[in-house]
């Protein structure tokens, strides 16, 4: 009798569609987060030295990894960023009415 499948083995991945970090590395993360904010505003807005003394990405990654309420951080500020940057571009867009 075949023994069944172990379903990480075999399965795809569930689908998240809702998910806005699905697909996203956390390299992705904090390059986009220093691309927005620079090391020194990152190390403002989480205190963790990998952002504030010497920083680099791959020293950052190293602590992330395995530092899971700081990768949550990094996560959160992420989403943040996301959403602010598409309020902005709404505003841009919706400007005052046209007097006409």
């Amino acid at each position: 009798m075949p023994t069944p499948a172990s379903p990480r083995s075999t399965d795809p991945a569930p689908a998240q569609p809702r998910n806005p970090l699905h697909g996203l590395t956390l390299q992705a993360l904090v390059t986009a987060l220093v691309e927005h904010y620079g090391w020194e505003g990152l190390g403002e807005r989480i205190p963790v030295r990998c952002f504030t003394h010497d920083p680099s990405v791959a020293s950052s990654l190293k602590f992330l990894r395995k530092t899971p309420w700081a990768r949550e951080k990094v996560e959160s500020l992420y989403l943040f960023m996301q959403r602010d940057i598409r309020r902005a571009a709404a505003s841009r867009t919706d400007g005052p009415p046209s007097i006409g």
